[in-house]
């Protein structure tokens, strides 16, 4: 039997900003999907049962295209890992848009929330996890913040991935980052779920009080969301520096105007048309 997690629905903003900064939710990591009936699977996970890739053959073509990947990348990477560093490899494979059992999150509810909104159109989703309750033993994040306890089977130590994650046996999830952060790991405040197997929702592999889900009325939260969160100058030109993310950022700026409300032509106090 699944096992069941609370589900709290939210039909407002104000409901939405008041719930994510609970403190109840300090120190949760969030995930915002714009579709609620989603589960949180990596896009590994998605692309090998989607293509009907044989379970057996899972383990050989992760190594695969890790192995292609850390052999061609160096081409276009001024400074890559260090060659045992798999986490951070697997996260510059995330960074440029490969499969990876890597699952983004954020620990920035706001962040998620803008994740969860910004192309969502029916019911969307905030997924959060509390670190200390998905594992057994202590929770730590870095190597570089802090010191590997014996034992550690995170895989921010040297040959972990390849021993306690690889081989798709241990129904675990962790939550950390690499030492080493990109830019838009920074920019996102951004974490990672890393599940031990890849056949399973990250939402069935921890303890149902570990996990909480935000089902949210878009219709009637996603146009003061937004504009809030406009004002916390979160958008993709922020969250994904460069200019690709500039130019995303200005699909939201169709909608938004300083002068009046572009959905309804009604000029806001102050302002008039030229």
């Amino acid at each position: 039997m699944a096992q069941t997690y609370e589900t709290i629905l939210i039909d407002s903003w104000a409901k939405l900003h008041r719930t994510l900064n609970q403190v109840r939710f300090r120190s949760w990591a969030f995930r915002g999907q714009s579709d609620a009936s989603w589960p949180i699977m990596s896009t590994l996970s998605r692309y090998l049962t989607q293509n009907h890739v044989h379970p057996d053959a899972w383990v050989s073509q992760e190594s695969r295209i890790r192995r292609i990947f850390r052999r061609k990348s160096h081409l276009f990477l001024p400074q890559p890992p260090a060659e045992h560093d798999s986490f951070e490899w697997l996260s510059i494979m995330q960074h440029h848009g490969a499969p990876t059992r890597l699952v983004d999150f954020t620990w920035s509810p706001n962040v998620a929330a803008f994740f969860a909104l910004e192309r969502a159109t029916s019911t969307a989703a905030i997924w959060a996890l509390f670190p200390p309750g998905i594992s057994q033993g202590k929770v730590r994040t870095t190597v570089a913040s802090q010191k590997v306890m014996d034992g550690e089977i995170g895989p921010w130590v040297a040959g972990n991935y390849e021993k306690h994650f690889l081989p798709n046996e241990k129904p675990i999830v962790l939550i950390g980052e690499p030492d080493r952060m990109n830019q838009r790991l920074i920019a996102q405040a951004g974490t990672f779920a890393i599940p031990g197997v890849l056949n399973l929702p990250i939402e069935q592999l921890v303890p149902p009080d570990a996990v909480v889900k935000l089902a949210i009325d878009v219709g009637k939260v996603r146009k003061e969301a937004m504009a809030a969160l406009y004002n916390m100058n979160i958008s993709n030109a922020t969250l994904f520096p460069g200019l690709d993310g500039l130019a995303r950022s200005l699909a939201y700026e169709l909608e938004f105007h300083w002068a009046y409300d572009p959905h309804t032509l009604v000029l806001y106090p102050g302002y008039h048309r030229e």
